[in-house]
């Protein structure tokens, strides 16, 4: 039998207590949500119920995590077992569209849960808990560096970043678009677009000035990317 990942919900009480919090933090981040409305808001009458199911905010989070990144991990490494190991517009699209995809869902606020997390003074320690995160994120930084040898290392570790911070505010305004049922181009359009734009974005020449201000720029400073998860949060 297949274990269960650590903080995945096993009943429907669980799993509603958790879709309304990724919902509830979506829409007013995460310090502007307590565990009691969220009870509140799933319809719970044991305003304690959060946390019986789940113990903390913190571990809450970790469950909305174990809870999406399976199956978001899992297409991501299909797509890129069918890729061109010399298309980095194939790479970006690997990367990018798993969650893309899941931002199509009906009723889904993943996306615009992480859009919120990127912004809290929380979200290195959030996300420093997560070590596929992580790895998948490594492994795609050492596959572009493989395929972009001319741009700098930092520079490109930035741009990356900064191209994934893009793609996240991207689809989360169109998952709250869906949700609102307000008007949105095709699906292949978006994608399309939003690839082939991150993709010259990632591989522009460097300019004269952006190569003068690297030179003053500490190392620490060019790499913003996941620190290197701890595998624990504070409680």
């Amino acid at each position: 039998m297949t274990a269960v990942p650590r903080d995945v919900p096993t009943s429907a009480t669980a799993l509603q207590l958790l879709t309304t919090a990724e919902r509830l933090f979506a829409e007013n981040g995460l310090a502007g949500v307590s565990l009691r409305q969220i009870a509140a808001a799933a319809g719970s009458a044991n305003s304690s119920a959060v946390h019986y199911h789940f113990g903390t905010k913190d571990r809450l989070i970790e469950a909305i995590f174990a809870y999406r990144l399976p199956q978001l991990l899992e297409r991501r490494a299909l797509l890129k077992t069918r890729l061109d190991p010399d298309d980095l517009h194939g790479h970006l699209e690997a990367h990018l569209l798993p969650v893309l995809e899941l931002a199509e869902s009906p009723g889904n606020a993943y996306v615009s849960f992480v859009e919120q997390l990127q912004r809290s003074p929380e979200s290195r320690r959030v996300f420093a808990t997560q070590p596929d995160i992580y790895r998948s994120v490594q492994d795609f930084l050492a596959d572009i560096r493989q395929l972009l040898p001319d741009i700098p290392t930092p520079l490109l570790t930035l741009r990356a970043t900064q191209a994934q911070s893009l793609s996240i505010n991207a689809a989360a305004g169109r998952e709250r678009a869906i949700s609102n049922h307000d008007s949105v181009i095709p699906f292949g359009l978006f994608v399309a677009t939003l690839t082939d734009g991150l993709t010259g974005f990632l591989a522009a020449p460097v300019s004269p000035e952006t190569a003068r201000l690297l030179t003053r720029t500490p190392d620490d400073v060019l790499d913003p990317t996941l620190p290197t998860p701890t595998g624990s949060v504070d409680r």
